[in-house]
C-alpha cells in the first residue's frame, strides 16, 4: 500500500463526522417519538377520548417532519462508505453490508409500509389497525436503529468473521456472532434508551412552551404526564445499559475505557473520576510523572467494580501502550512489530503466489498466521498513535453522564406535579424543560463522540485504522463535498426547524 494522504484522512473523517452528526439530530427523536405517538393512541383508542387523538395527531405531524429529515441525510451517509471509504468496503462488505441489507430489505420497508396508514389511514381504517400500523412503524424505526448498530458494533468488536489473505477481505463466517455481539447488544439498547430520553425532553419543551403561554393547557399537561413516565423508566434504562457499555468496553476496547475515564496508570481496585479537569501538560509515556488532572473528585473503587465487576486491575494508557509484564499486557509497541511482520509476510505470500512458488507460499502463510491478530497494527507507525484524543474523550463522556442525571431529576420533577396536577403553576420549572431538549441533544452527541473518537485510530478496532481505510482520492474532492454538504444540511435542518415551530405555533388544531 503506497503512502498515506493524511490530508485526504482528515478530510475523509471530517466529512463522515459531519454526516453522521447532522443525521444523529434527527434519530433520536424518531425513535424515541413513535413510541410516544403510539402510547397516546393507545389511550385514545382505550378511552374514545377525541382529545387523546388529537394530542397523538400533533406529535405524529412532528414526528413526520422529522423522520422525513432524517431518512434524506441518513441515504448520504451509506453511500460515504463507497465514495470516500473504498478500501474499508472492499475489505469488510461482506460483514458490513450485510446488517445494512436486512435493515433495509426488513425494517425499513415495515416502517414505510404502515407509515402510510398511520398518517393518510385517520377515518379510512379501523381504530384498532390504525394502533396497529402507528406500533409498527415505532417497532420499524427501531428495528431501523437495530441493524445499522449491529454494523456499526461489529467495528468497534469485530467477531464471527476470517480475514482472507487470497483476498484481502474479512469475511463472515457466523452472522448470529456478529448479530447477538456483546458490544452490539450494549450499543443497540443504550442507544435507543437515549433516544427515548431526548424525545422525552422534546416533548417537554413543547409542551413548557405551551404551558407558559397558556395555551393548549390540557394537551400539553396529558403530553407530559405520559411522557414523564416514559422518561423516568428511560432514564434508569441508559444507566443499566450505560453501565453495561462500560463494562463491554473494558474488555473489548479497554483503551477507549482508559481515555474517557483519564486513567493513564492502570491499578487494582481503580476509582473513577467523578467531577475532574485534565491537566493539558500530561503525555502518555512511562518516564512523565506529571499528574494527569488538575482537579479531581474520585470516588473509590468504582472503575475497577465498573470495569470487572471485582477489585481487579484495570489497565491505562501507559499500560496498553508499551506494555505490562506483571498483568501479562501486551503493549501497542510489540503489537506493531508484530503487526508489520504480519503484513511483510502477507506480501510475501501474494509474491509467492503470483511466482507459481506453492512452497514459498505455505511457508509466508504459516509465519503470517503467526502474527495474523495483529495484522491492522501493522500500519500504525508509533505507539501513541493507538492512543485517541484523551481531553475529548474524557470531557465527552461526563459531560453525557452529568446531563443524563439531570434528564432524570427533570423527569421526576415532571411526574411529580404532573400527578398533582400543579404543573402550570410552576412557573421556575417550565425554562427547564425547554432547555432540557437543547441539553439531550447535546448529550446524544457527546455519546457518539465518546463511541467514534474514543476508538480511534480505528476503522475496525484492531483490525483496519482509519488510514488505509480511505479511497484513493484527491484531498481537494473530499473537502469541497464537506463544504457542499455543510450547506446541504445546515438548510435541511433550518427548513426542519422552520416547519416544526410552524407547527408548534399552530398547536393542535394545525395538525
Amino acid at each position: 500500500m503506497g503512502e498515506i494522504d493524511l490530508a485526504l484522512v482528515n478530510w475523509s473523517r471530517a466529512q463522515f463526522a459531519l454526516t453522521a452528526m447532522y443525521h444523529w439530530l434527527f434519530v433520536p427523536l424518531t425513535l424515541g417519538l413513535s413510541f410516544l405517538c403510539a402510547f397516546y393512541e393507545t389511550i385514545y383508542v382505550k378511552t374514545g377520548n377525541e382529545e387523546w387523538k388529537n394530542l397523538t395527531r400533533f406529535w405524529m405531524t412532528l414526528f413526520g417532519i422529522n423522520f422525513a429529515i432524517g431518512v434524506a441525510t441518513g441515504i448520504i451517509l451509506e453511500f460515504e462508505f463507497g465514495t470516500n471509504w473504498s478500501n474499508y468496503s472492499w475489505m469488510v462488505g461482506d460483514i458490513f453490508g450485510a446488517p445494512l441489507a436486512v435493515e433495509g430489505i426488513v425494517a425499513f420497508f415495515l416502517e414505510a409500509t404502515f407509515f402510510a396508514v398511520m398518517f393518510f389511514g385517520w377515518n379510512r381504517v379501523s381504530k384498532g389497525f390504525h394502533l396497529f400500523s402507528t406500533w409498527m412503524v415505532a417497532v420499524g424505526s427501531n428495528l431501523s436503529a437495530l441493524w445499522i448498530l449491529v454494523a456499526n458494533g461489529w467495528m468497534q468488536y469485530p467477531t464471527g468473521m476470517a480475514f482472507n489473505p487470497d483476498t484481502a477481505r474479512f469475511e463472515m463466517q457466523n452472522f448470529w456472532e456478529v448479530l447477538f455481539s456483546p458490544v452490539a447488544i450494549a450499543k443497540f439498547t443504550h442507544t435507543t434508551s437515549s433516544s427515548f430520553l431526548v424525545a422525552v425532553m422534546f416533548v417537554f419543551a413543547v409542551s413548557s412552551y405551551y404551558l407558559l403561554k397558556r395555551r393548549h393547557v390540557e394537551m400539553a399537561k396529558r403530553s407530559i404526564l405520559v411522557a414523564s413516565v416514559f422518561g423516568l423508566i428511560s432514564f434508569f434504562y441508559v444507566g443499566l445499559t450505560g453501565d453495561e457499555s462500560a463494562f463491554t468496553n473494558a474488555h473489548t476496547q479497554p483503551m477507549k475505557l482508559a481515555a474517557y475515564e483519564g486513567l493513564y496508570d492502570g491499578e487494582e481496585k481503580a476509582p473513577i473520576v467523578a467531577i475532574g479537569i485534565l491537566n493539558p501538560d500530561k503525555k502518555p509515556g512511562l518516564e512523565d510523572d506529571t499528574e494527569p488532572f488538575s482537579f479531581e473528585i474520585k470516588i473509590p473503587f468504582l472503575l475497577s467494580w465498573l470495569a470487572n465487576r471485582s477489585n481487579e486491575f484495570v489497565p491505562g494508557i501507559n499500560d496498553l501502550t508499551y506494555g505490562n509484564e506483571e498483568y501479562n499486557i501486551v503493549g501497542a509497541n510489540e503489537k506493531i512489530a508484530k503487526g508489520k511482520l504480519a503484513i511483510a509476510d502477507l506480501a510475501a505470500y501474494k509474491a509467492a503466489q503470483r511466482e507459481g512458488d506453492e512452497a514459498g507460499a505455505q511457508a509466508a502463510l504459516a509465519k503470517f498466521d503467526e502474527n495474523r491478530e495483529f495484522f491492522g497494527y501493522g500500519f500504525l507507525e508509533n505507539p501513541e498513535d493507538s492512543i485517541p484524543p484523551v481531553q475529548t474523550s474524557f470531557y465527552s463522556f461526563h459531560i453525557m453522564v452529568y446531563l443524563v442525571v439531570f434528564f432524570g431529576l427533570i423527569c421526576l420533577a415532571f411526574l411529580v406535579y404532573g400527578i398533582k396536577d400543579t404543573i402550570e403553576e410552576k412557573r421556575w420549572l417550565l425554562p427547564f424543560g425547554i432547555l432540557s431538549f437543547f441539553l439531550a441533544m447535546l448529550a446524544s452527541q457527546s455519546g457518539w463522540v465518546v463511541a467514534e473518537i474514543g476508538r480511534q485510530p480505528w476503522a475496525i478496532q484492531g483490525m483496519l485504522p482509519v488510514g488505509p481505510a480511505t479511497s484513493n482520492l484527491a484531498a481537494g474532492n473530499v473537502m469541497t463535498t464537506f463544504w457542499m454538504f455543510a450547506i446541504l444540511f445546515t438548510l435541511l435542518l433550518l427548513a426542519e426547524i422552520k416547519i416544526m415551530l410552524m407547527m408548534i405555533k399552530k398547536g393542535p388544531e394545525g395538525a
